[in-house]
């Protein structure tokens, strides 16, 4: 029995820790894509694979960082959540932990693949700026298309099983699961044509929850949280 509680106190604070890493990502992130090098603001396809020529290691640990290890911490939280809050509802867990385990792998894939495009396109670039262009309309298409670009359906659907369980269970403290649900209703939501917009509110909303969980996971023993099963 001490054996088990301290494997489950373990993927607590792993998951914990994964949590609050998710959260520096997004922040990372941010800085890096809007300030550091002006992704967004650089539209046409010519100029972004001149971008990826300028910045390609600095661009390639971005996405290993933001897609790759993301994915990863993404499913170790979403493990140490399952722990947390199976007890009280197990379908819905298996539910939002397969999501979990999909959108994770989904995000590794999609970062590999950035990784291995900006390498080909530079590659091509210096010789033939024409088909490097167009190989990367094509990689960029299918990687936003894979990772959230149309739409935060995985993170989105995840984040509002998760909180919907910890609110009915008191799993998580009541204010967590509403910025959850919220989030996750508007990741769901912007896969629908003309609310694309509200993949920020969703990228925004999940951030705050996951500073929230990783706090609640390092910091309170599964007793003291409500922790299904109590």
């Amino acid at each position: 029995m001490h054996e088990l509680r301290h494997v489950a106190n373990g993927l607590r604070r792993w998951g914990g820790a994964s949590a609050l890493y998710l959260a520096t990502a997004y922040l990372a992130a941010m800085a890096y894509f809007l300030v550091v090098v002006d992704y967004p603001g650089t539209t046409d396809p010519h100029d972004k694979v001149a971008l990826f020529a300028q910045n390609l290691i600095g661009l390639q640990l971005a996405y290993l960082a933001i897609y790759v290890v993301f994915g990863v911490g993404a499913m170790v939280l979403a493990w140490a959540l399952h722990e947390r809050l199976a007890a009280s509802a197990p379908s819905a867990m298996r539910l939002a932990t397969g999501v979990a385990l999909v959108w994770g792998g989904v995000l590794i894939a999609s970062g590999l693949a950035l990784n291995a495009g900006m390498e080909t396109v530079v590659g091509l670039h210096a010789d033939e700026p024409e088909r490097a262009a167009t190989v990367w309309l094509a990689v960029e298409a299918v990687t936003s298309g894979m990772s959230g670009g149309q739409g935060e359906v995985l993170g989105g659907l995840w984040t509002l099983l998760v909180s919907g369980v910890a609110w009915r269970s008191r799993g998580l403290p009541q204010a967590l699961s509403v910025v959850g649900g919220l989030a996750g209703t508007a990741g769901v939501l912007s896969t629908v044509p003309g609310l694309g917009d509200l993949v920020a509110v969703f990228a925004l909303g999940q951030l705050a929850w996951f500073v929230g969980l990783g706090v609640v996971l390092v910091r309170r023993p599964p007793e003291r949280a409500g922790t299904a099963g109590a």
